[in-house]
């Protein structure tokens, strides 16, 4: 991959995490200025706002229940469901047109042609996907077998964007058994043949974090909450 490829991936990355995953957050953020949101536990949200912030009145309870899914799960969530988006928006130029394979590519450490499902992190597999994954690879491999194209299982690999090796859940494990799983520094040194990559891809994102104030948006939000608690206080 040459220097200029390797730019438009991290300039498209940019694009990528500023107008899905960041717009995304923004908008889930929004929605939770009404009580009806949550699945509230009423035995324990109490004691979590005390715990937190020292009393249980409703801006405290609204914190409570805003802070972990803004800055847990929602924005986990908004980036890995756009995965596809990332596939097509940054690794556009190893679209594949195989069915259940999101991107081909020669690997540069060992110069061979690989058949990739991206995946956005170590443990973001769920039980239920790991049949799945296998019975596309096994597919693949007997398709090239009767179009006499031979593919290596070694060759049908899973890529997952961040994280380690010892990060992997015990369903990429599984899928291991039979076909590589690489992530993190890993796979897009193998993508991109430099082993820094990795890095400034997580530098770009931070560029994008470093143009973020959500201060203003996260009070509103909590502000919003607590009047919808005040005023429905019987769903507590």
């Amino acid at each position: 991959m040459t220097e200029e490829e390797k730019r438009e991936i991290l300039i498209a990355a940019r694009a990528f995490f500023t107008e899905r995953v960041v717009i995304s957050h923004i908008e889930n953020t929004q929605k939770l200025r009404d009580i009806r949101k949550f699945h509230i536990n009423p035995f324990i949200i109490r004691y979590l706002a005390r715990f937190a912030f020292g009393n249980a009145d409703p801006v405290s309870i609204a914190k409570a229940l805003i802070y972990p899914r803004v800055l847990g799960t929602s924005i986990t969530t908004s980036f890995g469901t756009h995965i596809q988006y990332f596939c097509k928006d940054v690794l556009y130029g190893y679209a594949s047109t195989t069915s259940g394979i999101d991107i081909e590519f020669e690997d540069t450490v060992d110069g061979r042609h690989k058949y990739c499902q991206i995946k956005s992190g170590p443990d973001t597999l769920n039980k239920d996907d790991v049949p799945v994954i296998k019975n596309h690879f096994r597919g693949l491999i007997n398709l090239g077998r009767t179009n006499g194209i031979r593919i290596a299982s070694d060759d049908c690999i899973v890529g997952v964007l961040y994280g380690t090796k010892e990060d992997l859940s015990g369903h990429y494990l599984r899928i291991n058994e039979d076909y590589p799983v690489y992530c993190g520094q890993e796979f897009w040194k193998r993508l991109t043949g430099d082993p820094q990559f990795y890095f400034d891809l997580i530098q770009v994102f931070s560029d994008v974090a470093e143009e973020m104030d959500g201060t203003q948006l996260l009070q509103e939000t909590v502000n919003a909450l607590a009047e919808s608690i005040t005023q429905q206080k019987s769903l507590l």
